[in-house]
């Protein structure tokens, strides 16, 4: 179910679907007689993309997962909760295995942003236990077990770190946090985008994290960019990001898991 899953959704971002579409056009028009029906997918194709690769179109999709919640602050955490916090719980998002790459190329971007934020939280919290999780997923090593080992190598002690090795996907991932960290309030940091569904998955369960979002991918402009006014493809991947996420809190709506 988890690789199904995944590849069906892969059907739904807006570069397969145009390509497809685009594909189905060219052949119609080189091969068919249908010229008229070639030409209006030929067009809606690269019209969709044009327009997907504009930020006025692709930021206010994902706004509004990556604004639920605000960045975590020691400051403005209840201080009766902030002394019963004792886990910092990262998430993973993949990793290459390629030996030939220091630890730092290893990991995802979203999976590097993730790693520093909780190891910046974890710092600020002496003491606590930082809970990395992250299947193999086909990989000769999982990405709990690289994202350690850059923690151990950032200066984090072993001691410190749990790794959840076995988990395919968000919610494996809060099934065995909840092993661990029961009832009591932890900080889950993940990327703010897919800190909607993350906090879902965890809540259903009966837990109670506290958010600590991290990659933000829209950011507020400063001043006039001369980016804005021409395509960029970070916005076809803001879209992408926006169309998974949206995607994967329905699934979980229609499995009950949140």
């Amino acid at each position: 179910m988890f690789v199904f899953k995944k590849i069906v959704s892969q059907f739904f971002f807006p570069l397969p679907l145009t390509l497809c579409l685009c594909l189905a056009g060219l052949y119609l028009l080189w091969f068919t007689k249908k010229q008229r029906l070639g030409k209006i997918f030929v067009s809606i194709s690269v019209f969709v993309i044009l327009i997907l690769s504009y930020g006025v179109v692709s930021a206010p999709l994902l706004l509004p997962l990556e604004r639920k919640y605000e960045a975590y602050s020691a400051e403005n955490t209840v201080e009766s909760i902030k002394q019963s916090i004792d886990y910092v719980v990262v998430l993973g998002a993949g990793h290459t295995s390629d030996p030939s790459f220091p630890l730092t190329a290893l990991l995802s971007k979203e999976g590097l942003f993730r790693l520093i934020e909780g190891l910046r939280i974890y710092r600020k919290n002496a003491g606590r236990k930082l809970i990395l999780t992250g299947g193999s997923l086909g990989k000769p090593v999982a990405t709990a077990t690289v994202m350690a080992e850059l923690a151990v190598e950032l200066g984090i002690s072993q001691s410190g770190i749990i790794t959840l090795t076995e988990s395919k996907d968000t919610k494996d991932e809060a099934r065995m946090v909840k092993d661990i960290v029961e009832n009591s309030p932890f900080i889950l940091v993940t990327s703010a985008s897919h800190m909607p569904r993350s906090m879902a998955l965890f809540k259903k369960l009966g837990m109670n994290p506290i958010p600590a979002p991290t990659e933000h991918n829209i950011k507020e402009t400063q001043g006039i960019n001369p980016g804005l006014f021409f395509p960029n493809a970070s916005n076809i991947h803001n879209v992408e990001k926006a169309i998974y996420e949206y995607m994967g809190i329905s699934w979980a709506k229609l499995r009950g898991q949140i």
